[in-house]
């Protein structure tokens, strides 16, 4: 529910690894026309370092896993995601900063 061009105020991630990637669904799944959405996450994506391999999807992560104090609504956070098939680095592209401490997000 956001335009293309707010995905350059998302924040970007990597971590290893997410290995397992059953929660993670085809973007085509959301949208009508994933194209102009997925042409920016792969240069943000490859701004953080991805070295283009993988699929990227998105990955639902649902409110409860977020401390209270953060309001996420009930819906839950949706956040794009690609693992490189390479290393297997996991790089992430959230609408909020991830409050994990295992993050040091780039903006």
């Amino acid at each position: 529910d956001y335009p293309t061009s707010a995905l350059y105020r998302f924040h970007v991630y990597g971590f290893e690894w997410v290995d397992n990637l059953h929660f993670v669904l085809p973007p085509a799944r959301f949208l009508k026309d994933a194209a102009p959405y997925l042409a920016v996450v792969k240069e943000r994506f490859m701004e953080a370092g991805w070295e283009g391999d993988g699929d990227i999807g998105i990955l639902w992560l649902p409110p409860f896993v977020f401390p209270l104090a953060l309001k996420v609504p009930s819906k839950g956070v949706a956040v794009w995601h690609v693992k490189q098939v390479e290393d297997g680095v996991s790089f992430l592209l959230s609408p909020i900063e991830l409050p994990f401490e295992e993050f040091g997000g780039t903006g």
